[in-house]
């Protein structure tokens, strides 16, 4: 067999470039990303120079455009398309779904672009929900992958164990029409090389709430309300939670009153020699999960939000007016660069030792 050609990859729904980055700690080419929010296309294209941003509704995009664009053509088998599209609608959180129901059919817009070219490799990530979800397209798209010859190997995996120091559980799936033998496999997790909070923030320095860092670093904390400040002065450090003023009748909230057990995480602080819980677009905000610091009086930073999802220290954020909420919303809804090159030294892996030669005429 002669000489492979370089990775490649594609990452649609590619948001502030979690996958792009981590591909590329990989060694993969990634020739560009697609989304929908032209708010993302400075960060990710400042911090993955290269590779270009395409802001597009995919339902709107044909395939046309990206053999134009990214200069691909069909049966490419050292392409791989990476289609991990929002998953809001699929999470097991209590969030209103009708905000995110456009989004539920986004793997069937996939689809068609993956019909259409046949990659070498799939590359998917989403909640765990869109594998139990009866209204779910998954089922229907590992059929068709079946059906155009890919093998395909899928589970749920906790991204502590991929090198993360956060406990984020998501389905993974990866195919491959080249390598046809069932060797393919997701990656296994090491349950006993997991990185904590300390690992991952433990040297930044202290800062109090209502910090306003525009700088690369964006050790930058939102404002939090007198009221929540108490709250969390009353919560001890390195995993207090909110029962620790239940009895407090100032301090305790009307809605958690005789409610030990429902969301006892809101309003507690993280351990510092654990992974932290799963960082969501609000990480920022202690009334929305455990995202107290463990021991300073505020929520984490934007810096720390990005380090737990294990985005290098260098990866800078853009936002139009430099809007915190917009930066909070690429952080969480990023698939985790640690995870991702994970992936990506996968598929490299199978792709040098597949046992059967390119037919492909493509560059």
């Amino acid at each position: 067999m002669g000489r492979k050609r370089k990775l490649k990859a594609v990452d649609f729904f590619c948001c502030a470039g979690g996958v792009t980055c981590g591909f590329r700690q990989a060694g993969i080419k990634v020739l560009g990303g697609i989304d929908i929010e032209g708010a993302y296309k400075q960060t990710y294209e400042t911090n993955n120079p290269g590779s270009k941003f395409i802001q597009a509704d995919i339902s709107k995009l044909k395939p046309e455009d990206l053999t134009r664009e990214f200069k691909i053509r069909k049966k490419m088998d050292h392409l791989i398309f990476v289609g991990c599209s929002p998953c809001q609608y699929y999470t097991s959180m209590q969030t209103d779904k009708s905000k995110s129901a456009k989004g539920k059919l986004l793997l069937e817009e996939f689809k068609h672009f993956v019909d259409y070219f046949l990659p070498g490799y799939i590359f998917i990530e989403n909640v765990q929900g869109i594998e139990t979800k009866d209204e779910s397209p998954l089922s229907k798209f590992k059929d068709f992958l079946r059906q155009k010859k890919y093998v395909i190997d899928d589970k749920v995996v906790n991204a502590a164990e991929y090198g993360v120091p956060q406990n984020r559980r998501r389905y993974v799936l990866i195919a491959s029409r080249v390598k046809r033998k069932k060797n393919l496999a997701v990656p296994t997790g090491n349950k006993k090389k997991i990185k904590t909070v300390r690992n991952a923030i433990g040297d930044l320095p202290a800062i109090p709430a209502n910090t306003k860092d525009v700088t690369r670093r964006k050790h930058w904390t939102a404002e939090i309300q007198e009221i929540n400040l108490e709250r969390l002065r009353e919560t001890p450090h390195n995993g207090g939670t909110r029962l620790s003023w239940k009895d407090n009748e100032r301090l305790q909230l009307a809605c958690y009153r005789d409610k030990d057990d429902t969301f006892w995480d809101v309003y507690g602080r993280m351990y510092w020699d654990l992974p932290a819980p799963t960082i969501t677009t609000k990480f920022y905000s202690i009334s929305n999960g455990r995202f107290g610091h463990p021991e300073q009086d505020r929520a984490l930073s934007l810096r720390e939000g990005a380090d737990l999802q294990s985005f290098p220290r260098s990866y800078n954020f853009f936002a139009p007016k430099m809007k915190m909420t917009v930066m909070a919303r690429m952080i969480g809804n990023a698939v985790p660069p640690e995870l991702s090159k994970r992936i990506g030294l996968a598929i490299l892996k199978n792709y040098q030792n597949a046992s059967i030669p390119s037919k492909s005429k493509s560059r």
